[in-house]
């Protein structure tokens, strides 16, 4: 009987992700915001080596800002792992940092979820993925997400999955990202919320909504459509966000927000030379402090 052969060695891309939506419906009992969000994977990605080995964790970064310890998600992924397992050998992790940190992307989340994979086959694929899907909930609400590499709808505190195909009326979009340089605490954006009632008690349905006018093809209708209720208090402590959506919106992107809990913006446009040619703007408008991309949608 030939025995399967598994890596010892293994390198896993971690893509991030944008919100199309998210819609605060309310403050939950067990003190999280219930929610529901339209979440589309985007290209632009970290990239993590994964070396089976020692008897510990041991996580480099090319970003000395982020730690290497149990306040890095990739870290309390790979403990997690080992510890549901029983596996006692080490495993030594190297993430190469490309997504912009704090910025509402999810680069934290699919780092995490890379993780996960990345062990799940390093190691044989000792979980099932029911299992891997439980345990990235419990990580991280984004994190199931990431699991999966296509859009979805998500509801609960995000870690309840629908996940859809993807949309006609993107078929030739492009994204145009933009990071300002600084972050916004996601902590911070959801207790800001008691002070917008509006925002923090939203009308249900506009995930689906929204969805529907993707699957038709209408991106100019679902343009209007777009919202993040989290941009209620982004905006107000940061006036400069919404002078990006202005100029965007200005010049030829038919839908503009704000990702999660930000502080990226992202605006989307109908082709990749009408993206270029926004993100130069951008970059004569505003200088070029700001970290800017153009990614296929």
């Amino acid at each position: 009987m030939l025995r399967a052969f598994y890596p010892l060695m293994l390198e896993k891309e971690s893509f991030c992700k944008v919100n199309f939506l998210l819609n605060i419906l309310g403050k939950r009992p067990d003190g999280f915001h219930e929610l529901e969000t339209l979440m589309h994977p985007v290209g632009l990605c970290d990239r993590l080596s994964f070396d089976r080995g020692g008897h510990n964790i041991k996580l480099t970064c090319n970003d000395p800002i982020l730690p290497v310890n149990a306040r890095n998600l990739v870290f309390r992924a790979a403990a997690l792992f080992l510890k549901k397992t029983g596996i006692k050998e080490g495993v030594r992790i190297h993430l190469d940092k490309r997504i912009p940190i704090s910025a509402g992307l999810g680069g934290g989340s699919g780092n995490a979820a890379a993780t996960f994979l990345a062990l799940n086959e390093l190691f044989g694929h000792p979980l099932a993925p029911e299992t891997l899907r439980d345990m990235a909930a419990a990580l991280g609400s984004d994190i199931p997400f990431f699991l999966q590499n296509r859009p979805a709808l998500a509801t609960g505190r995000g870690e309840i999955l629908e996940p859809l195909e993807f949309f006609p009326a993107l078929r030739s979009a492009h994204i145009v990202l933009i990071h300002p340089g600084f972050g916004i605490s996601t902590a911070w954006a959801y207790q800001q919320l008691a002070r917008f009632p509006e925002a923090q008690n939203g009308r249900a349905g506009r995930a689906a909504s929204l969805a529907a006018l993707l699957r038709a093809g209408d991106h100019k209708r679902a343009g209007r459509e777009f919202y993040n209720s989290l941009e209620a208090p982004a905006l107000r402590k940061y006036p400069l966000l919404e002078l990006f959506q202005e100029f965007l919106r200005e010049n030829g992107a038919w839908a503009v927000l704000m990702s999660g809990s930000g502080s990226s913006t992202f605006a989307l446009v109908e082709a990749k030379e009408a993206a270029e040619r926004l993100q130069d703007g951008f970059k004569a408008k505003f200088g070029g402090k700001c970290w800017t991309a153009v990614v296929k949608a």
